[in-house]
């Protein structure tokens, strides 16, 4: 073990997993940054296309996924450093932090877009 890894409050404890499982766990960390690109993706072309939304509920739904593009990689990464630390400590996993921060994200943008094709 290196001893110049970052964070060193993740590599400083337990034992060396199997490389398997940490490149599977930075594989994930590593899907989700592609989803944060996605939602930010997503937010820039629902501010620039013409969708037929009422102003208010296209720019909330805008401003919720720029945010959830924003807050995606720290959580990941948070998730990427508990899941490295249990393993290390031999440890269950912990739960998903990004699954229900995208899921009510995905969900409330959902219903606004709904809600916005209801009203016009």
């Amino acid at each position: 073990m290196s001893d110049g890894r970052f964070p060193r409050w993740v590599f400083g404890t337990g034992t060396e997993p199997d490389p398997r499982f940490t490149l599977a766990n930075e594989r994930t960390f590593l899907a989700w940054t592609r989803t944060a690109l996605a939602l930010i993706a997503g937010g820039v072309a629902l501010d620039a296309i013409d969708v037929p939304l009422p102003p208010p509920l296209k720019l909330t739904a805008v401003i919720i996924l720029l945010a959830l593009g924003l807050l995606l990689p720290l959580t990941a990464w948070t998730g990427w450093a508990r899941s490295e630390r249990a393993m290390r400590r031999g440890r269950p996993l912990p739960a998903s932090l990004p699954t229900l921060l995208v899921a009510s994200g995905v969900v409330a943008v959902a219903a606004l877009i709904l809600i916005g094709i209801a009203v016009r």
